[in-house]
Formats: C-alpha cells, structure tokens, sequence
C-alpha cells in the first residue's frame, strides 16, 4: 500500500469545536469504479460518494454501517454507497444514459438524498432524507447537514485518473470534511444553535475558509500525504491528528446469501430464470457473477 492511500484521518483544528476528518483512496477506489464500465463523468460522481460515504461513515462509534442513497431523474438514477465500521468500503450506480455531462444537476437532475444509520439487526435504523441540491455532491451534502442535523460542515472532494510509475492509469479520490461540533467529544443534540457566539462563528468561518482553498490536484497527489496537506491548511492554528483507519474496497455479498433469496421462489420461477440450465446472478456492487443450478444450488461457473 502506497503510504497515505486507503486511509480514514481524524483530526481536530485548534483546541476549539471544529473537527473533521480527510480521506484518501488509492487501490480502494481503483478496484470499486473499474469495476463498472461507466463513463469518466458517472464514474466520478461514484467516486465521490464513495469518498464522501467513508467521511461521514468514520464518524460512527459503534459496529455498523452507514448507506449513501441519492436518487434522481437523471441519467444516473441512482447512487448508493455503503461503508461498515470495519473499514470496508463498496459503492454502485444506476446509469441509464450516456452520462456525458459533468456535473450533479447535469447527471441526475432533480431527486433526493438519504442517510440510512444501520446499527445492526437488533437496533432501529436511523434515516434522514433530503432534496438532492446544489451544482456538486459537495454542496449537497452540506445541504444535508444543513438541513437534517443542523451541523455547520464544509466539505471538497476530488476524484481522478492518474498514471502511478510501474501500475499505469488508476483511479484516486480524496477529500475533507470539517464541521462545527461543541461539547465534549464532539456530542451534542440534534437542532442545537451551535454557533452561538461570535468567536464560534469566526472560528467556523475561518476553518471552511481554508478547507475550500484545497485544490483537487492535492488531494489526489500520491505524494503528498494527509497529514502533510493538513498542516498546509490549518498550521497556522494548529491540527491535531488522531489514530489513522484503514480502508478497503470489501463486498459483502456470497453464493450463501443469494442462495437463500433463490429458494423463496417456486420451481417454475426458477426454472424461467435459467439459461442453458444454469441460472447466472452479478453483484451490482463488486460484479462478481454466481451460478447455480436451476433447483438454485451453486454450480460452477
């Protein structure tokens, strides 16, 4: 692994509320989009909810998973990514056109955001839903925190091709979220004014301030590390960095579990689904096909 790649950073700026946390994906992200054939414009806004997904995701302090919807009328209908507390990291598309255009109004038009918090099967899932806004992905997830949870946030992303020395062309994506959030370990309740002084607003002001002079080419830069491009922004007031997580490009999905979705259908069912004897089903995130019989057990490939 390329030192910095494949990364998740918390950090703190200054000793004051604003936090935030900077990604970067290298083989991660090379193995998610190559695995689907979409065009450079789609392919880079799966990148950056991909990217986006693991910022918000690292957040969370239990076992489980956070899943990025965003739905549209466009060309890309649908965006989902999801990212699991252990660091695995798996994201797909729904493109139905040419998805020629960059740009998010351009690729999906009008639509929705949703945040889906899954803390496992024994605990109530906790979603919140948006109007997918704003000309970037970054402005749409401000948007969100904006409107749900009422967190101030500032947010850039970058997702590109680079030709890597021994490894040719490969996918990378970055980026950086910073928010103001008070209290002790950064807990407070939802809907709280948290910008309640003047001196909280030109700490937040300042911190997004530097936050959007990040250049795309930074954060994508194999060779200049997170915490290298970290203290470029905030060394004048100070950042502190907090243990690293390591992320991974990671499918949860096997021959068990389809298997059991194909045997809730009758013979005949089954039997329609079969082509040459065999019934052939492809994983929409990782496009891994699996075979089985037409009784719906697996069968060679």
């Amino acid at each position: 692994m390329r030192q910095g790649d494949d990364v998740i950073i918390p950090f703190q700026v200054g000793a004051g509320a604003v936090r935030g946390r900077i990604v970067r994906l290298g083989a991660a992200i090379d193995e998610i989009l190559s695995a689907h054939r979409f065009s450079e414009p789609a392919s880079e806004l799966l990148g950056e909810a991909a990217a986006l997904t693991a910022l918000m995701g690292a957040s969370l302090k239990f076992e489980g998973r956070l899943i990025f919807q965003a739905q549209g009328d466009g060309d890309v209908g649908l965006l989902v990514a999801d990212y699991a507390s252990s660091g695995a990291l798996r994201a797909t598309a729904s493109v139905n056109g040419a998805a020629a255009i960059r740009g998010l109004p351009a690729l999906m038009g009008k639509g929705h955001l949703a945040l889906t918090i899954d803390q496992g099967p024994d605990m109530e899932r906790y979603q919140g839903v948006t109007p997918l806004e704003g000309k970037t992905l970054e402005e749409a997830a401000v948007a969100y925190f904006d409107q749900s949870e009422q967190i101030p946030t500032a947010v850039r992303l970058a997702v590109g091709k680079s030709v890597l020395k021994g490894e040719g062309e490969r996918w990378r994506a970055g980026g950086v979220m910073v928010q103001f959030v008070p209290g002790e370990g950064g807990a407070r309740e939802r809907g709280e004014a948290v910008l309640s002084s003047a001196q909280d607003r030109e700490a937040w002001d300042r911190a997004a301030a530097f936050l959007y002079t990040t250049r795309a080419d930074e954060l994508l830069d194999p060779e200049l590390s997170p915490h290298e491009l970290l203290y470029r922004l905030y060394h004048e007031d100070g950042v502190r960095v907090f243990e690293a997580k390591t992320l991974r490009a990671a499918c949860s999905c096997n021959a068990e579990k389809i298997a059991a979705v194909l045997s809730r259908y009758a013979a005949e069912e089954l039997a329609g689904l079969a082509e040459s004897g065999r019934i052939k089903v492809s994983c929409e995130f990782c496009r891994r096909d699996y075979y089985f019989d037409e009784t719906g057990r697996e069968a060679a490939p």
